[in-house]
């Protein structure tokens, strides 16, 4: 299935109109990983979608209408004004990571909004300390703009945020003490990567656990100290693509998961929680020029010994850029010659003679990440039932 799948998609990208280097992502095993990932969530949690995992403009509403839901969580600011520019007055939006209050004030100053996005109304910024409460509620004041403002806590990442529950009490009275320019909006608290924790440290039961007890006790302090800032509409906000799964039980205290990255399944997302989702992004480049063996610069005259030794570098292939975090893929077999070096422009790679691959065929390729790899092409091509059927343009890094 695997080799008719790519033979013809390499027929299929041969139909087009140019040969460069395509990032694609498949449209029928994107739906396949949706519907996996509803089945996976409880349906008193919301799914909120990653956009640095997604960084399209139409991606991000092609999984908004398949897995009905309404929110987004934003780490970049550009991502930030292009949706505000680009989303209407039902989408809510929270923030991923605390932003610098220059920029959250740079925001403010560029915002365009023609499509109705409110960002009093539906924009959450995520605060990790007192100071940066302090500083957006200076904004708050300058701008005359209340703000909503969510709160980092630290369940086991260790990566900043609130990890004492005192902290996380001066915190809550400083916002209740400026209510008219800020309102308590939630909690954000990303799991630990406890999926990858070995055994002999700490079971990824036992860290789950701890992780959500403390989120537990945040909750509890919210409910029990300030009453007046509790309410159903609250926010409550963990988990990320490793730990889905984990939160698919009655214990959970999270009423908004984020995920991304497990809806096109990069190589990094090759985990056991993750085993039911399939690979639905590759990257596609053509080969350039074909050679028999293997030449490296300075050990010209070894090349025969070399060829007969390395089975594997029977032949030699350069391909239309390169050096990208992913891993080849497809015709198995085929590797970067490490001896000859990496090339953003065109990369050498090897097979042995059993491949029979030709100038102008395209070889896969699997990204490590999204996030980052997705936005050094120019657009996303998709594929619905193996047919190239459009593109997705990236969000705007401006």
């Amino acid at each position: 299935m695997q080799v008719k799948y790519f033979e013809s998609l390499n027929q299929e990208l041969k139909n087009q109109p140019r040969a460069i280097p395509f990032l694609i992502i498949d449209l029928d095993k994107l739906d396949q990983n949706i519907e996996t990932l509803k089945s996976s969530i409880q349906t008193n949690i919301d799914f909120r979608i990653v956009v640095k995992s997604l960084p399209s403009p139409e991606l991000i509403d092609y999984v908004i209408q398949k897995a009905n839901t309404k929110k987004l969580m934003v780490f970049h600011q550009p991502f930030l004004t292009h949706l505000s520019k680009v989303q209407d007055n039902t989408i809510d939006i929270l923030l991923g990571k605390p932003m610098p209050v220059k920029t959250a004030e740079y925001y403010y100053q560029t915002l365009k909004t023609p499509n109705g996005f409110s960002p009093t109304n539906q924009l959450q910024w995520l605060v990790d300390t007192t100071q940066r409460i302090e500083q957006y509620i200076f904004l708050a004041k300058k701008n005359n703009q209340k703000l909503r403002l969510n709160l980092e806590i630290d369940v086991g990442l260790r990566r900043g945020g609130f990890s004492e529950l005192e902290d996380l009490k001066k915190a809550l009275q400083l916002i209740q003490s400026n209510s008219k320019q800020v309102e308590f909006s939630g909690f954000m608290g990303y799991d630990p990567h406890v999926v990858k924790l070995p055994k002999i440290i700490m079971s990824k039961e036992k860290a789950f656990k701890k992780a959500n007890d403390f989120y537990g006790k945040c909750i509890y302090l919210l409910k029990n100290d300030f009453p007046n800032l509790f309410h159903e509409q609250l926010t409550f906000n963990g988990a990320g693509s490793p730990t889905i799964e984990l939160h698919h039980n009655k214990n959970s205290h999270l009423n908004d998961i984020s995920a991304g990255s497990c809806l096109v399944k990069p190589t990094t997302f090759d985990i056991p929680t993750l085993k039911k989702y399939v690979p639905a992004s590759f990257i596609a480049t053509p080969i350039l020029k074909k050679m028999k063996g293997t030449t490296i610069p300075g050990i010209e005259k070894i090349k025969d010994i070399l060829n007969f030794f390395n089975k594997k570098n029977r032949q030699s292939y350069f391909i239309y850029g390169g050096f990208w975090k992913a891993d080849y893929y497809y015709p198995k077999g085929i590797s970067e010659n490490e001896l000859y070096g990496s090339s953003t422009n065109q990369t050498m790679i090897n097979s042995s003679s059993n491949n029979e691959l030709k100038v102008d065929d395209f070889v896969f390729l699997r990204p490590h990440q999204s996030e980052f790899v997705f936005l050094q092409f120019g657009n996303i091509l998709t594929l619905r039932n193996g047919k190239v059927d459009g593109a997705f343009s990236l969000l705007s890094q401006i």
